[in-house]
């Protein structure tokens, strides 16, 4: 009858659905979009990864080390440590690692290669994987590209072996098939790049964190406020002179 309703769409009719499509883009695309999406299914498990690395790393918790830095240079060295130790941010356990070998009397030299023998350990760490997205993120346009000129060259073989009888829908099947290929290729650089620029943004401003934070701990605050703040703490006990 006209006026029944449709039958509902349940999960399962949508999983098939998807699935299907999986299929024929494959059947499609052939080899070079297999390859691609392989591609994809990995660069998103680095993804993935790399962003529980950085929060287990406590890279969102870009207070603590300079919170620590300013106890520290206030002269509360202990609330400085305790500051530094509730954070896992490399540049606060850079801070802790410098606090440590000032309280053992260290050379500030030794102290120095010490930090950035962490440092260099700890950036190291955090590009791990990196490499491999690179690769997928210059790859994965090229293959697309490729693709499409083998689909192009076999869709005009195709019009070419129909001689005089040519049926416009060969070409322009051919050319959807090989367009089909570059659409992935961008599909899976992309996001890819992206994510990338990301995680190579938030190991810079770690790594210019690390080196800020462990510079202050060896100098002195020369910013006009902290000059003015010294010089009133300095001269604030004076006698004041009584007027005659």
């Amino acid at each position: 009858m006209a006026g029944d309703a449709a039958p509902p769409v349940t999960s399962g009719d949508t999983a098939e659905m998807i699935l299907s499509n999986g299929l024929g883009l494959l059947q499609s695309g052939g080899v070079v979009v297999a390859i691609l999406l392989a591609m994809s299914v990995f660069a998103l498990a680095v993804i993935l990864a790399k962003f529980l690395q950085f929060r287990a790393a406590g890279l969102g918790d870009r207070l603590a080390a300079a919170e620590a830095l300013s106890l520290y240079r206030a002269g509360q060295v202990e609330p400085a440590q305790k500051r530094a130790l509730a954070s896992r941010h490399p540049a606060a356990q850079a801070l802790v690692r410098v606090f440590n070998g000032r309280q053992r009397g260290l050379n500030d030299a030794i102290v120095r290669e010490e930090v950035a023998r962490y440092g260099n350990q700890a950036l190291e760490a955090l590009r791990s994987w990196m490499r491999p997205l690179e690769v997928i993120a210059s790859l994965a346009p090229l293959l697309g590209l490729f693709g499409t000129v083998l689909g192009m060259i076999s869709a005009f073989r195709e019009l070419e072996a129909a001689g005089n009888q040519v049926n416009p829908a060969i070409l322009s099947g051919g050319i959807w098939e090989a367009l089909l290929t570059t659409a992935v290729g961008l599909a899976v650089a992309i996001p890819t790049v992206a994510a990338l620029n990301w995680l190579e943004r938030q190991i810079e401003r770690t790594a210019h964190e690390m080196e800020d934070v462990v510079s202050g701990a060896f100098t002195q605050d020369l910013s006009p406020q902290q000059g003015r703040g010294e010089h009133e703490q300095s001269t604030g006990n004076a006698a004041v002179p009584r007027s005659p």
